[in-house]
């Protein structure tokens, strides 16, 4: 039986070949695992097999896992990487590392006025609708750089980078092409910001492509934790 430590390392040997295949260095893209659905247990196993970042999607399960685990676990790395709906804005701003979905000032202003100060900036990313699906969350390209001025004066927040989830079941030439134009305003957005070090784009499917075309960040979880049961969420 295939394990979780089993699992991710497969995951990372993926990671390691297409960074290589891209002349690129295994160490310069991370891996989020998606725990989103998975109970602790799964987490824990693979705390254990050496993963320290974990991706959430949803506020309720994401902030009964941080308050859960962060004792005895304190060194995990815990990714916003679901909607947020600005009601729901102070858990994420209290209890996570990283929100990867900023597409709103309103979004950015609460995460802010809420971020304890005893705590360091909260890591943002803004996701970009690169897909131009009117279904999909996300900044229209014209509109990075005028958010990301906005977010840039904001003392409780770091500016990380992008984040977006490509058309799913496309063919190739349109997933490259989409592929290609985030990479080019990710390095239009870092050129403007120096601290910019992040692109967190590529899932199971799809992290050859997102490896070639510059991704820092790949989102894998159904191939680390197996398929998931939304019943549980």
């Amino acid at each position: 039986m295939t394990t979780i430590t089993d699992r991710l390392a497969i995951a990372q040997s993926r990671i390691a070949q297409a960074a290589q295949n891209s002349s690129r260095r295994a160490e310069d893209v991370q891996l989020l695992a998606v725990s989103k659905t998975k109970p602790n247990n799964q987490i824990i196993e693979a705390y254990h097999a050496g993963q320290r970042r974990f991706g959430e999607n949803y506020v309720q399960e994401g902030e009964s896992k941080v308050n859960a685990l962060s004792e005895d676990y304190p060194d995990i790395e815990w990714h916003f990487i679901g909607p947020l709906q600005s009601n729901k804005t102070k858990v994420v701003a209290t209890l996570f590392d990283w929100m990867h979905t900023v597409e709103r000032e309103k979004i950015a202003q609460r995460l802010n006025e809420q971020r304890p100060d005893s705590m360091p900036p909260i890591n943002v990313c803004i996701q970009v609708n690169i897909s131009q699906e009117a279904s999909k969350s996300g900044v229209a390209a014209n509109e990075i750089l005028a958010l990301a001025d906005k977010i840039a004066q904001m003392p409780n927040l770091t500016l990380r980078g992008l984040m977006a989830i490509p058309s799913a079941d496309v063919d190739e030439q349109t997933a490259t092409d989409e592929m290609a134009a985030l990479q080019a305003l990710y390095n239009q957005l870092a050129q403007r910001f120096d601290y910019v070090d992040t692109l967190s784009v590529g899932m199971s499917n799809d992290l050859e492509l997102a490896v070639a075309h510059g991704s820092t960040m790949v989102r894998i979880g159904s191939a680390i934790f197996g398929e998931r049961d939304y019943s549980k969420a």
